[in-house]
């Protein structure tokens, strides 16, 4: 039995950030990764993944990440995280996989592979997305013979080279996926309306910029800024810019189920299909807090910033505005991790204080 303060679960951006304030508390802490190796889901992301904000605006609490050649790739990426923990003597332990949290009396079991325990006051749960990606449903779709795959498993167009191949999703990781296949397989992009392209000038630091700005006035009772643009729209990335250029970029509106061997469209024509690219996002991976009774039907948790309502010792941390303002975001998640940390240690203190009076918790 392994017996800490803090059990954090996740080893990637949310948890090292928290992992960073949580050293100025002087708590005792692990972080408890999956992974083989640093960089978290950045680990699986495709070959030609980059992100969509510079350097300086895609850095972690108390260092910056080093200056790329244009936007910081998948590679940067995983190289800056690894020297960010080894950086900070980060206490990381992998590659171990969770499998439950559960409550004993005052404490946390934390249940890992391999019969491995750790015992703590708090838990943080920083696990991200990544291990759970959405696929919706369609009819007939399991008696579809070709490849369906998640972006969560895409690693390079030339897999699908010469195919008929549908990208299916809006967003940027379907702009980017679909700008890089063109060319290379016969390719359709299935979006549920028309997507929507940034100018050219904005991009991961304007939007983050401009929904600071919203938070702010929300916080100070201010009339809220307009949305001029949002995280979902489409950033142009040099290899997005080009495909619109070539007009690569055109979509059409989704197709109503599959056959054995494609798809079936709106006005009941059928495609011969060889692979279907799902870019459809992703739902919080909290399957291991199921012991615990926290999670709603909609596989949430109701949460105060990012404190449990429930269960009061469970933070989670990088999940999305719900656990925090740009919380799944490098240079967002500062915020809701300090925050986070402070609130541990000034909860794990009072505890220790009141058992010390005789006091139960």
């Amino acid at each position: 039995m392994n017996e800490v303060d803090v059990v954090i679960v996740g080893g990637g951006q949310a948890a090292l950030a928290t992992a960073y304030f949580l050293r100025r508390t002087g708590l005792s802490f692990v972080l408890l990764d999956a992974e083989e190796g640093p960089g978290a889901a950045w680990r699986h992301g495709w070959e030609s993944l980059t992100l969509f904000s510079p350097a300086q605006w895609s850095s972690l609490p108390g260092w910056p990440m080093p200056p790329a050649n244009g936007y910081p790739s998948r590679d940067h990426v995983i190289d800056y995280l690894a020297r960010y923990e080894a950086r900070y003597k980060l206490p990381v332990v992998r590659p171990v996989w969770v499998q439950a949290v559960r409550r004993d009396g005052s404490s946390f079991l934390v249940e890992a592979d391999g019969g491995r325990t750790w015992r703590s006051r708090a838990v943080v749960s920083a696990t991200g997305t990544w291990r759970h990606p959405y696929v919706p449903a369609y009819p007939a779709q399991e008696s579809f013979s070709g490849v369906q795959i998640h972006s969560a498993h895409y690693r390079h167009p030339r897999d699908f080279a010469g195919q008929r191949v549908l990208v299916v999703g809006g967003g940027n990781s379907g702009a980017q996926i679909m700008a890089e296949m063109a060319g290379i397989a016969q390719t359709t992009w299935v979006t549920p309306s028309d997507p929507v392209f940034l100018p050219d000038d904005v991009d991961g630091r304007v939007l983050f910029e401009q929904a600071t700005a919203r938070w702010q006035a929300m916080q100070q009772g201010l009339p809220v800024p307009e949305r001029s643009a949002g995280f979902g729209d489409i950033v142009m990335v040099p290899p997005v810019a080009a495909a619109r250029r070539r007009g690569d970029l055109v979509s059409v509106r989704p197709f109503t189920g599959f056959t054995p061997t494609g798809v079936v469209w709106p006005d009941g024509r059928e495609s011969e299909v060889d692979a279907v690219i799902w870019c459809t996002g992703f739902l919080p991976a909290l399957d291991h807090l199921q012991p615990l009774g926290v999670l709603d039907a909609e596989g949430r948790i109701a949460v105060d910033g990012t404190r449990s309502v429930a269960d009061p010792g469970l933070w989670l941390v990088g999940y999305g505005d719900w656990t925090g303002f740009a919380s799944a975001t490098l240079v967002g998640v500062m915020r809701s991790a300090r925050s986070t940390a402070q609130e541990i240690g000034e909860t794990l203190s009072t505890d220790s204080h009141d058992q010390s009076q005789g006091v139960s918790p």
